[in-house]
């Protein structure tokens, strides 16, 4: 049986992933790419174009919580990002 995904868009890891201090990075449609940081809060760090993310100019950086609470709001937070970059 598969778990429920945390994301409609996005492939990311439940909160027990980062709070074990775990970086994820991911993309979609091959330009929107977003990185997630833990550390006392989950930060995330998203960016567009076909370039890593040390390389690339950060466009948007926030930081979440890191309790279920927060990484809910990260969740809806970058969701809402993607379609705002879609309708551009």
């Amino acid at each position: 049986m598969a778990a429920t995904p945390v994301s409609k868009y996005f492939d990311i890891p439940r909160l027990y992933y980062f709070e074990s201090k775990n970086v994820f990075t991911g993309s979609r449609d091959q330009t929107f790419n977003y990185k997630i940081t833990p550390g006392e809060k989950i930060k995330v760090q998203i960016w567009h174009g076909m370039i890593c993310s040390e390389k690339a100019d950060i466009e948007i950086e926030k930081e979440f919580s890191l309790d279920q609470t927060g990484f809910d709001e990260m969740i809806s937070w970058l969701e809402e990002q993607y379609d705002n970059q879609k309708t551009k």
